[in-house]
């Protein structure tokens, strides 16, 4: 009798999504790790594109990478936080 092969289930693969957005941080959330809590929250890649602060205010220029509902839930988590996200609005030549 010849054994069977168990296979494992193929898993769904989900189609990724990229934004970038602007970050503007208030000055209570200047040293407050937001953008490590959002990749450890939420299934989403961060990449810092461009970033000044002060200690009055942080700006971020962020791309996020992952699902659609990943993407659209750390941008609900960011806002409720009191961080202002503006989506990045790109030139031809970048795009």
């Amino acid at each position: 009798m010849a054994a069977s092969k168990k296979t494992k289930p193929v898993a769904k693969k989900t189609a990724l999504q990229s934004s970038r957005m602007w970050l503007m941080y208030p000055p209570k959330l200047i040293k407050h790790p937001v953008i490590w809590e959002l990749g450890h929250k939420f299934a989403v890649t961060t990449n810092v594109r461009q970033a000044s602060v002060t200690d009055e205010i942080g700006i971020v220029c962020l791309e996020l990478e992952g699902p659609a509902s990943e993407l659209t839930a750390s941008v609900k988590w960011l806002k409720k936080l009191g961080v202002n996200v503006e989506p990045v609005e790109l030139s031809t030549m970048e795009s």
